[in-house]
């Protein structure tokens, strides 16, 4: 079935789920088209760590979670940033943020910490010239509304739903694409899933 694309505002849920689509349809073919290259870059990044944090705020840090589980079935030392088990990061480890804007206060300090002390530092933001992309040895800029763009020029979903969105499609095609290159069967990741749930 092909997902019409929307043609007007109504309140039905089948029109937002056709406006949703469409939305994360464009900005996939938009990061197929202009992204290849950081996107490898960043799946690199991941891949030569010795260790991953990850840190995101609010929706797009429960997105960069779930990229942690997975990551974490692939047998990756992950760490979510906050979590009284997190170590001290260091070189030959990764920072993974996620920042619509690029200038979330924590989400800047923490990148700034990150490379400071010689991790690298893989970001996903709207923003090219943030501060936060500013400190990126890997950088995916998704072509998204920042949460405070009301214009509905970029996507007519409310804040930074697209940009939310996509950083969970891009943790998935990421693991995705790490799985893939490790050879891994589904039935060598299953022993590590949760089983105090």
């Amino acid at each position: 079935m092909t997902a019409r694309k929307p043609t007007a505002v109504t309140a039905d849920v089948h029109s937002s789920l056709v406006l949703i689509g469409h939305e994360l349809d464009t900005v996939t073919a938009w990061l197929l088209e202009n992204a290849t290259e950081s996107l490898e870059t960043l799946a690199d990044t991941i891949a030569r760590a010795e260790r991953i944090f990850v840190l995101g705020a609010g929706r797009s840090g429960l997105a960069l979670q779930m990229t942690a589980m997975r990551l974490m079935h692939l047998g990756m030392t992950v760490h979510v940033v906050g979590e009284v088990t997190a170590p001290a990061i260091g070189p030959g480890d990764v920072l993974l943020t996620a920042s619509g804007s690029g200038t979330t206060p924590a989400i800047v300090r923490g990148a700034e910490v990150a490379a400071s002390e010689g991790a690298h530092v893989a970001v996903v933001t709207t923003a090219e010239a943030s501060p936060l992309a500013q400190l990126a040895t890997a950088l995916v800029v998704v072509p998204a509304a920042g949460k405070l763009d009301r214009s509905a020029t970029a996507s007519g979903q409310y804040a930074g739903s697209l940009f939310e969105q996509a950083v969970m499609l891009l943790g998935d095609a990421l693991f995705h694409s790490l799985w893939l290159r490790s050879g891994k069967s589904a039935d060598e990741l299953w022993p590590r899933h949760a089983n105090l749930e």
